[in-house]
């Protein structure tokens, strides 16, 4: 995926969704209660649950799962 498609598809998150991101092998990230932190000046895509930050690679995605917040998965 491109770096803005991503940026994008991840736009509309509000801590109220979990995002599952498949990057091939090794496997899945999951990120729940995601927010997309806005651009900084590195202008990497960053996640956050809050208390943690994820750095995506666009490159390596597969797939995205964006969907209800679940207690199992």
């Amino acid at each position: 995926m491109q770096h803005d498609q991503v940026r994008t598809a991840l736009a509309e998150l509000n801590g109220l969704r979990d995002v599952r991101i498949r990057f091939g092998s090794p496997g899945d990230c999951l990120v729940r209660s995601a927010l997309l932190v806005p651009v900084e000046d590195d202008g990497l895509i960053k996640l956050t649950d809050g208390a943690t930050e994820y750095v995506v690679d666009a490159d390596r995605i597969v797939w995205i799962e964006i969907g209800p917040p679940t207690t199992t998965r």
